[in-house]
């Protein structure tokens, strides 16, 4: 009996001791993180400008004899893109890309942006505003068009910047506004595709 005693007596010191380290160690990982609070406001009334990528190949013009599929947004609205362009995005916020040739559909609830606030919009370069063709926007469709331009980051090896310019569509119908970007790099020629594509936006 002594010696069961005399060895408990022997353990004891050295459990408490463990015990109260292993304590110390989880009180320091219950104390809660400290985080960074994002002091950033958006300002924009707008998706952000298209960027173009300085790595990427150059791209040509979209050829005369282009197929074009048709693309149908579960939140309803359609488009119709030039076949083989790689797509990416949500329903909301759609981007259709060949390379440097950039077109993205955004789609929200909301009402269309007054013109001060597009101008005065941080996230453009606008160089001028002009009001669509009637073919565009149809009656019950309220409508801006924008024309701005904008640079990618410098490529990594060369410096070589790519500049895009892009013809930007808000249109509003029914509580909902689509704003649609469609980027061209300066020196490619993508007239006839881009207004066959923003002439078939449809609301469903």
């Amino acid at each position: 009996m002594n010696r069961r005693l005399l060895a408990l007596a022997s353990v004891l010191p050295a459990v408490l001791l463990t015990a109260g380290c292993g304590g110390g160690r989880h009180q320091a990982s219950s104390s809660p993180p400290t985080r960074t609070q994002s002091t950033t406001q958006q300002t924009s009334t707008s998706p952000g400008a298209l960027q173009a990528e300085a790595a990427s190949v150059a791209t040509g013009d979209i050829p005369d004899n282009q197929v074009y599929l048709v693309y149908h947004s579960s939140d309803g609205w359609s488009i119709k893109y030039p076949e083989g362009w790689a797509q990416s995005g949500s329903p909301r916020a759609t981007v259709f890309q060949d390379k440097n040739n950039i077109v993205r559909a955004v789609v929200r609830r909301g009402s269309l942006p007054s013109l001060g606030q597009v101008r005065s919009d941080p996230a453009l370069r606008v160089a001028h505003i002009t009001s669509p063709p009637a073919v565009v926007a149809p009656a019950g469709v309220h409508a801006i068009k924008v024309v701005y331009t904008t640079r990618s980051a410098p490529n990594a090896v060369t410096g070589k910047r790519v500049t895009l310019t892009v013809d930007r569509y808000y249109l509003a119908s029914a509580g909902r506004v689509a704003t649609i970007d469609l980027g061209t790099p300066v020196g490619v020629d993508n007239v006839d595709a881009y207004r066959l594509m923003i002439e078939s936006f449809r609301w469903r």
